[in-house]
């Protein structure tokens, strides 16, 4: 897996077609962690509990439980041609003398599933590092994720 990869768990799915996750109305959320815990494509029932033991220092700008998603530049949820678009904002967390040095991944969860569930993962090829400069986390173009139907 490089740098930059969204990887989605495959138990997503299932949070999917049950309807436990809803990807036009949740509120979505991204947790940093070490790489105490490595999440997998292949992780069971994966939530955000399951990780959040080894989130990273809230010290300095980022918040407890991960950074919500926010939807201003973009449109959140679409279908268009037989695709299905899930996008957000890019995220800049900022650089601070007193912020974590060990972020390795980035998890995507559903805070209002009821355990909340994880969709996915970036592994950020950490460690990264708040004191030493802004984080970016660009997602591409055509969305986090894109769903075809052919």
């Amino acid at each position: 897996m490089a740098r930059g990869d969204f990887t989605l768990f495959e138990e997503f799915v299932v949070y999917l077609g049950a309807g436990d996750i809803e990807l036009d109305a949740h509120t979505l959320k991204l947790g940093i962690v070490d790489d105490t815990l490595a999440p997998t494509a292949a992780d069971a029932t994966p939530a955000w509990g399951d990780y959040s033991a080894n989130e990273v220092s809230t010290a300095g700008g980022y918040p407890a439980n991960g950074i919500t998603l926010t939807y201003a530049g973009v449109t959140r949820y679409s279908e268009a041609g037989g695709t299905a678009t899930l996008d957000a904002d890019d995220i800049t967390i900022s650089q601070d003398g007193s912020g974590f040095t060990d972020g390795h991944y980035a998890i995507l969860y559903d805070d209002d599933h009821g355990s909340d569930g994880a969709i996915g993962f970036i592994d950020l090829g950490g460690p990264v590092s708040e004191q030493d400069g802004d984080i970016n986390i660009n997602w591409n173009a055509s969305g986090i994720l894109t769903v075809a139907v052919s």
